[in-house]
């Protein structure tokens, strides 16, 4: 993945549709899924984290939807699979409409 920020930043608004400099995370794998790169808009310019595994690869998750939350980006960077993680009911004072 040969992309910096101006063309991550260029991808989100002009091919996806996004804002870039609203706040959210953009994370973007690597075709050989070996590389990601997770993109920020904060408050005074980007920010932008690599991680490129010397062995394996990122899992590339299947979304119902084009959001994951910090919990599943958390697990994603830490090698587990999201699709056999099982979560137990919490209580969650903030629900997400």
């Amino acid at each position: 993945m040969r992309f910096g920020i101006n063309s991550l930043s260029g991808l989100d608004r002009n091919k996806l549709g996004f804002d870039p400099m609203n706040g959210d995370v953009f994370v973007f794998i690597g075709k050989r899924s070996n590389q990601i790169r997770i993109l920020q808009w904060d408050k005074d310019g980007f920010a932008m984290y690599i991680k490129k595994l010397e062995k394996g690869t990122f899992e590339c998750p299947v979304l119902s939807g084009n959001a994951i939350t910090s919990r599943q980006l958390s697990l994603l960077l830490q090698g587990v699979r999201l699709e056999s993680v099982s979560y137990r009911k919490r209580y969650d004072a903030l629900k997400r409409v």
